[in-house]
């Protein structure tokens, strides 16, 4: 479990596929502190820790299934993973830490895509593309999590929405590289998905 506050930029440094996807991502989480079995969201997926550096270099690696890679940008073709690849990360909440954010489950939903983007002062405005059977989902002023990041919703309409990034976000974050056509992994709010179930006509 998470929060959509991201506490790290991680850079992937390797790709092996042997059936399976193995990333390796350099990030500044010492190593000796990240547990074998340690869920770590990437860029807001949820991935387990195989394998992680010794002594002084900080890096983890992950084992990614194939549907995972299919349900996700880790292949996406403008801004997959490839080597250098930056990622927002964030470990699994911890009993007593605070929720910044909202609960964030690292299981992506889909895919959106950045339609617009608008700088208004210090912060940006982006409008986002998300295919027609999560649109219902998504409500303003509700919260999503897009690539790990725990966003508030501005407006809605149809299939698309719009979030406002303000300059501590960027900086702290992936999204000052975003690019309009990018792919990012959207996790709608888990509450939206049982309100949802529960008012289905038939339930």
């Amino acid at each position: 479990m998470f929060t959509g506050i991201v506490s790290d930029i991680g850079v992937v440094s390797k790709i092996t596929n042997n059936g399976d996807v193995r990333a390796r991502i350099n990030c500044n989480y010492p190593s000796k502190d990240i547990d074998l079995g340690a869920s770590i969201a990437c860029d807001g997926i949820c991935l387990t820790v195989v394998d992680r550096g010794i002594e002084e270099k900080n890096w983890f690696e992950v084992d990614i299934s194939a549907e995972t890679v299919s349900r996700t940008t880790i292949s996406a073709p403008n801004n997959g993973w490839t080597i250098g690849r930056k990622l927002n990360l964030e470990r699994s909440l911890k009993v007593g830490d605070e929720l910044g954010g909202h609960i964030v489950s690292g299981h992506v939903d889909g895919v959106a895509k950045i339609k617009n983007m608008l700088v208004e002062g210090d912060s940006t405005r982006l409008t986002f593309e998300v295919p027609d059977d999560l649109a219902r989902f998504i409500a303003s002023k509700g919260s999503v999590s897009l690539n790990g990041t725990s966003l508030t919703v501005n407006e809605v309409e149809k299939n698309t929405f719009g979030v406002n990034l303000i300059s501590h976000t960027k900086s702290e974050t992936t999204w000052d590289k975003a690019q309009i056509h990018d792919l990012v992994n959207l996790e709608i709010d888990t509450l939206a998905r049982y309100v949802a179930r529960l008012t289905d006509v038939g339930y």
